[in-house]
């Protein structure tokens, strides 16, 4: 890999890709951060408010494995990102018009195909970029990157509904304006992290891939089932008497922990393993949801999303590196494809347990389940961490 003048300590590709996550982040999450309160207000429950999460995030995730394996066939990451961040920046300011939540369904739906089709070609683009050592520090960044739109959003979200209370539609038509700013930075800040035509993907086999691989992905899957969509967190936040204004305040606070610790914890993961930060960022999303379960009070739910930003910071760069640390470097995309599509799929059963439970039994039982299957997929990372060879390489 040519080496060539590095940004603030990163390759232009990774910097420029945490722009535009930031830009992204922030259009997207002025959305997200007011539609759980948005939906409920044209009439969603609990349970089609989790199901809209769960089909859209379920049905295009597929996309990211095909998506991921094709970027790897034609060598090419570019385009896929083009296409999918270009459907976000569009789709934004169209849920102004929206009367009903199917119709915010088949937008959301659009929208999570956009997704869909960049995450696994993106995610393979930052590790093709940069030199092994440095795969967590750079997933670091782009955490901390897209945590920083995750603040602005909500942040920008609040001041609109301080001064245009209960105007959700203006703030959606707005969103689209940073979605729009970061199609600019991609289209002409970033390059392809070149591949030679001999090392691209040919065929796709199962085998192909270390066995360990697919130990890691079960181990997801369970944790996974019991994480739900974070719509229920600020429904939650809502009931105990957090007002909707403050909901996206109260939501941001999350992103404002994880920014600052999203790449010192992702430098810690090339230093001592990523493992080891995995079981501790699960543990603390355990406590978090039991304590939101068991909790009803204002000042314990700001500090759990406080603790939940510290559990996001801990897991989410981590697990793209270890799924970049498993798979050879031309199987890179269609890995971060699998592993991205295995998220979005067990969304869908675990949002709609979750928001049943919360609608059919009571609002602390779902929360009980998450911490639940967290403590099981701790179990699990520490048996796959015992049985670690001391030197693991890729098949």
């Amino acid at each position: 890999m040519a080496e060539k003048k590095k940004i603030f300590g990163f390759t232009p590709n990774v910097f420029y890709t945490g722009v535009v996550s930031f830009l992204t982040d922030t259009s997207v999450k002025m959305v997200y951060s007011v539609m759980p309160m948005f939906l409920m207000s044209i009439g969603a429950s609990k349970t089609s408010l989790s199901l809209i999460e769960g089909i859209a995030e379920s049905t295009a995730s597929l996309i990211k494995a095909f998506s991921g394996y094709w970027s790897d066939r034609i060598g090419k990451n570019k385009p896929f990102m083009l296409i999918g961040y270009g459907l976000s920046a569009v789709i934004m300011p169209v849920y102004a018009l929206v009367v009903s939540p199917l119709q915010v369904l088949i937008l959301r739906f659009i929208e999570r195909v956009g997704k869909g089709i960049r995450t696994a070609p993106r995610d393979s683009l930052v590790a093709g970029s940069v030199n092994g050592n440095e795969v967590g520090k750079s997933f670091g960044l782009h955490k901390a990157m897209d945590n920083s739109g995750a603040i602005l959003g909500p942040l920008l979200a609040f001041l609109l509904l301080l001064f245009h209370p209960g105007d959700f539609r203006l703030i959606f038509l707005l969103a689209g304006i940073p979605g729009i700013l970061g199609i600019f930075v991609l289209y002409f800040g970033i390059h392809e992290a070149k591949k030679h035509k001999e090392s691209l993907l040919k065929k796709f086999h199962f085998s192909d891939y270390p066995k360990r691989f697919y130990l890691f992905l079960a181990i997801i899957f369970v944790f996974t089932l019991g994480n739900s969509t974070d719509a229920l967190l600020m429904v939650k936040a809502n009931e105990v008497g957090i007002k909707v204004t403050f909901i996206p305040l109260v939501y941001l606070i999350s992103s404002i922990v994880s920014v600052f610790l999203a790449i010192p914890f992702g430098q810690l993961s090339d230093r001592i393993g990523r493992e080891k930060l995995l079981i501790a960022g699960f543990f603390i999303y355990a406590m978090v949801f039991f304590g939101f379960g068991i909790t009803a009070n204002v000042y314990v739910i700001v500090a759990l999303f406080a603790f939940y930003g510290i559990y996001s910071a801990l897991t989410d760069g981590q697990q793209k590196s270890m799924i970049s640390d498993l798979v050879d470097e031309n199987k890179k995309g269609t890995g971060m494809g699998i592993y991205n599509a295995l998220l979005g799929i067990t969304l869908l059963p675990a949002s709609l347990i979750a928001g049943l439970l919360y609608d059919k039994v009571n609002s602390k039982i779902p929360f009980y389940f998450g911490g639940s299957m967290a403590l099981l997929a701790i179990v699990l990372m520490v048996i796959y961490l015992a049985t670690k060879p001391k030197i693991e390489v890729a098949d």
